[in-house]
C-alpha cells in the first residue's frame, strides 16, 4: 500500500490538472482492487470456519468497495478522455472547450474526488 501511495503522490507533483485527476482516479483504484482482495480473501476463510454472520458483514463490505471501484471507473472514463486531450491539445479542454472544474463552476457543482 505504502508504494500505491507513494506512486499517486508522485504523479501528483509531475502532472497538469486533468491528468493528475486521472492518476488520482487509477491510484484509488488500486487501492478498491487491493481491499477487495483482503475483503475476498477473508470473506471465504470465515465461510470455511462456519462463521456465517462474519462472512455475510464481509460480503456486504466487498459488495460496497466494488460499487466504489465501479463509480471510480466511471469517473475515469471521463477524466482519461480529458487527460488525453490535455496531452494532445493542452489545458484539459473537452470538445465544447470547456474544462470539468469549468463545467462544475458554471452548474454550482464540485467534481467527485477519490481520497
Amino acid at each position: 500500500m505504502e508504494g500505491v501511495l507513494k506512486e499517486g503522490s508522485d504523479l501528483l507533483k509531475e502532472a497538469g490538472e486533468p491528468v493528475r485527476d486521472a492518476a488520482i482516479i487509477a491510484a484509488a483504484q488500486r487501492v478498491e482492487h487491493y481491499e477487495m482482495a483482503g475483503y475476498g480473501t477473508v470473506r471465504t476463510y470465515a465461510t470455511l470456519l462456519g462463521f456465517d454472520e462474519a462472512a455475510s458483514l464481509l460480503e456486504q463490505t466487498l459488495e460496497e468497495e466494488k460499487e466504489a471501484d465501479q463509480t471510480l471507473s466511471g469517473l475515469a472514463e471521463e477524466l482519461n478522455v480529458e487527460a488525453l486531450e490535455a496531452g494532445g491539445k493542452g489545458g484539459g479542454k473537452t470538445e465544447q472547450g470547456t474544462s470539468r472544474n469549468e463545467r462544475a463552476k458554471k452548474s454550482g457543482t464540485r467534481s467527485k474526488r477519490a481520497a
